[in-house]
């Protein structure tokens, strides 16, 4: 029995839908969709790690792309949740 982890339809950020349009390979899509829903909510587990470890090598400044506009939209989110509030 295989189990089908659910990964979102659309990307999140800019930095991975810039990417995904040049990507034509349905493998490297999955990885990269689960590289960036990993870095919004971590998923428990070593070969979740290993795996996010492994595309992280793989694209390191994607990876670093898509954590600087995450915390970016974090910063923002609090700004306007908080009245003066920043990061």
């Amino acid at each position: 029995m295989s189990t089908v982890t659910a990964l979102p339809a659309l990307p999140r950020t800019k930095a991975l839908r810039r990417v995904l349009f040049q990507t034509h390979d349905w493998k490297a899509v999955q990885d990269l969709l689960f590289l960036e829903a990993w870095e919004i909510a971590p998923a428990p587990g070593a070969a979740a790690a290993l795996r996010v470890g492994q595309i992280r090598r793989a694209n390191p400044v994607l990876a670093a792309e898509i954590r600087a506009e995450l915390e970016a939209n974090k910063c923002v989110a609090k700004a306007l949740h908080q009245a003066g509030g920043g990061c």
